[in-house]
């Protein structure tokens, strides 16, 4: 806008001179009410994008005046010639073309004795009709761009709602399908453990350890589908960290829970991915690193960054180097789909890590907020940066 305001300035100087120079000893010998006149009317023009009939007054008068008192030539007309096609191109044709007329009468009676007086009117009258005409094409021509422009706005709304919907729909068609291919058999496994668990204690006998196991995870693979089958139906989280470490102490893992920095609430998507990183990383937890492993689960909220972190002390190797599953993988294009950055592999000093950093808002870097870490000036150990560490890499299984 400073720019857009700098060159109408330029211009109305230039306009300003130019007249000035036609009005000069060549001109007939201007003198001071000429060349103020001529200046305040051409100078007008610096606003005629704020005030257009303002200028267009303030120009017809200054000039007209002109034309009046020194007999000026035709270039006097210059500036009235500008504000009026600015006013047409601002909607006031009418006030132009008045505007116009009134410069043209004065204009043809000020020069009633010179023998061309006829000849230059009708000049400057072509000179007023072109730039009403071009005032007019000008205004139509904005009009339509900005037409133009609200139909693809409006086109590229109605493509993301078609996309989000046929987005949902996808969502509903996978949860039937995962109801109707692993919720009846999953129940099926569950009530034959549980009736197998029942008949054995009411015999007396010694329980399978293997048949409480089937037992527990077939509870919980029907737990985890409901949750699954709420979140492709809902698009909602299914629960908070907090709420996953409760129920991993409740069946036997040792949990610590850390929170930093100011907790806020968060968007739904960074919800459900901090939700499903502590999940994931919880769940290799208890598949591999042992009933004696302790667990500590931490999340840090920084200015820019959301950072998640799960970590154990179990039998992971660093030596060895693990092999990728699906649990990670879906894990690692949840994280880059948000802009963020995983890192997950076993640690240095044994068991094993998961790392990710989500940012709070778009363009924020990534770094800063990292639980532990020095990106956000708070003390803490700094992250592995071992080789080891650094494989991106899930447990086997996983």
């Amino acid at each position: 806008m400073r720019q857009a305001w700098v060159g109408d300035a330029v211009l109305a100087v230039v306009v300003g001179v130019i007249v000035a120079l036609a009005a000069g000893p060549g001109g007939g010998g201007a003198g001071f009410v000429d060349y103020a006149l001529i200046g305040v009317g051409s100078l007008a023009l610096a606003a005629h994008r704020k005030a257009p009939r303002a200028v267009l007054a303030v120009s017809t008068a200054c000039l007209l005046g002109e034309v009046v008192y020194g007999e000026a030539s035709s270039v006097a007309a210059i500036p009235v010639v500008a504000a009026a096609h600015t006013a047409a191109r601002a909607g006031h044709r009418g006030l132009a073309a008045a505007a116009a007329g009134v410069f043209l009468v004065g204009f043809a009676l000020a020069g009633e004795g010179s023998d061309d007086v006829v000849q230059r009117t009708l000049l400057l009258a072509g000179w007023f009709l072109c730039a009403l005409v071009t005032g007019l094409a000008d205004k139509n021509w904005q009009a339509y761009l900005r037409q133009t422009e609200q139909r693809a706005l409006e086109a590229e709304r109605t493509r993301e709602e078609a996309a989000l919907r046929r987005a949902g729909e996808e969502r509903l068609r996978i949860a039937r399908e995962l109801h109707d291919s692993l919720t009846h058999s999953i129940s099926i496994v569950k009530l034959q453990a549980g009736v197998a668990v029942h008949l054995a204690r009411k015999r007396g006998e010694e329980i399978p350890p293997a048949l409480l196991a089937i037992q527990e995870a077939s509870g919980e693979a029907m737990r985890e589908l409901r949750a699954t089958l709420t979140v492709l139906r809902t698009d909602e989280p299914t629960g908070s960290p907090a709420l996953l470490v409760e129920r991993a102490r409740a069946a036997g893992l040792a949990v610590d829970l850390a929170v930093r920095g100011r907790e806020r609430p968060l968007s739904g998507e960074l919800e459900q991915a901090a939700y499903r990183i502590v999940q994931e990383g919880l769940t290799n937890a208890a598949r591999h690193a042992g009933a004696a492993a302790k667990v500590r689960v931490g999340l840090d909220y920084g200015e820019r960054v959301l950072g998640v972190r799960v970590e154990d002390d179990g039998a992971a190797d660093a030596g060895r180097p693990p092999v990728e599953g699906t649990g990670l993988t879906g894990m690692r294009e949840r994280v880059a789909s948000l802009g963020g950055t995983l890192r997950a592999g076993p640690r240095v000093e044994g068991g094993f890590l998961v790392c990710a950093e989500l940012p709070l808002m778009k363009g924020a870097l990534a770094g800063a907020g990292f639980p532990g870490g020095e990106a956000d000036g708070r003390e803490g150990p700094p992250p592995e940066t071992g080789s080891a560490a650094e494989v991106a890499h899930s447990r086997e299984g996983a």
